[in-house]
């Protein structure tokens, strides 16, 4: 009987082998946790869309921030709840405003967590879209004055770094020009380079109370046909001046995620966004998958396809599975 002479199952045969010729390792150090900032004390509201997603006050926010540092979560991404809005997102850069808050408590009692504040519009106008209105379209260039001045004071109040998410064109050049000139020269800029106008983003738009009043925002995002388009975008945002790029949603763009990640040299971030952490959540409530073994599958999906930094709503329970399996 003949036998084949290569047996790649050798190299499968116990855990201890699968681990040591493992290609990609997940680690903690790769997650930046998403969270929703709201007005209030005492404030833990569950987002229905989103099960064990919250709504937190402040006082609630700092809580969740000292069991991530525990787990050794690296880095959060804030999205704010205000109080009122209005035609000129006001809330998105006022000084008292629930992000810029933010900021400020999390930073004086937590000074090495790494604090990446989503910039943009939408949770702030009355009407839901990413910039100013004018004649029914949202106004490019009315828009960057307002998307820089949001970046601005989130840096004023203690961001580690921006993330502009409006996907304007130009915002990235209006943003590195605002904050060098108010010296703010070292906080970098974390670019939604290609972010696609998903169906995945509905539980998130619950979340933030965010969905547009008219329309839709295909007008600024992009069309999810395209991966061409996207390499261009990164480009455009990398020549204005970006830091990181990122890719969102990830699941349903992981071949354009390692596009970009063969096309530049510097580090790829992706959106694991809030329809694939709810679809994970609604299928394992039915007990139709293993949560813990396909999150991970997940997760191990994105960081192979070239994402260096993932943005996960799982990023609390990895963690914890992460430690786990590390004894």
């Amino acid at each position: 009987m003949s036998f084949p002479i290569q047996r790649p199952r050798r190299l499968r045969r116990n855990d201890t082998i699968r681990r040591m010729v493992r290609e990609t390792e997940l680690s903690v150090k790769d997650f930046i946790y998403p969270m929703f900032v709201c007005p209030g004390t005492g404030v833990r509201q569950e987002i229905e869309a989103m099960p064990g997603q919250y709504r937190l006050s402040l006082d609630e926010m700092k809580r969740e921030l000292e069991s991530l540092v525990k787990l050794g979560v690296p880095s959060v991404m804030f999205f704010g709840l205000p109080e009122s809005k209005d035609l000129l997102a006001t809330g998105a850069y006022a000084e008292d405003g629930i992000v810029a808050r933010a900021l400020r408590e999390a930073k004086a009692e937590f000074p090495d967590l790494y604090l990446v504040p989503d910039v943009c519009l939408c949770e702030y106008t009355s009407h839901g879209h990413c910039g100013v209105i004018h004649d029914g379209d949202v106004d490019n260039d009315e828009t960057l004055k307002l998307i820089a001045k949001t970046a601005l004071a989130y840096a004023g109040a203690g961001a580690d770094m921006v993330a502009p998410s409006d996907m304007m064109d130009g915002r990235v050049a209006a943003i590195r020009e605002a904050l060098d000139r108010t010296g703010y020269s070292q906080v970098p800029i974390m670019a939604y380079s290609a972010k696609y106008a998903s169906g995945f983003y509905g539980p998130f738009r619950e979340a933030a109370d965010s969905a547009p009043q008219f329309g839709d925002r295909r007008g600024y995002q992009m069309d999810p046909a395209n991966a061409r388009e996207a390499l261009r975008e990164v480009r455009l945002d990398l020549e204005e001046g970006a830091d990181i790029v990122m890719v969102k949603p990830a699941l349903s763009y992981l071949d354009v995620i390692r596009q970009v990640r063969d096309q530049v040299d510097v580090p790829v971030a992706a959106y694991n966004v809030s329809g694939e952490y709810s679809m994970v959540k609604a299928a394992a409530h039915n007990g139709w998958i293993d949560e813990r073994r396909l999150t991970m599958e997940i997760l191990t999906s994105i960081k192979r396809a070239g994402a260096d930094l993932i943005l996960t709503y799982h990023a609390p329970d990895a963690a914890r599975w992460l430690k786990e399996e590390q004894g």
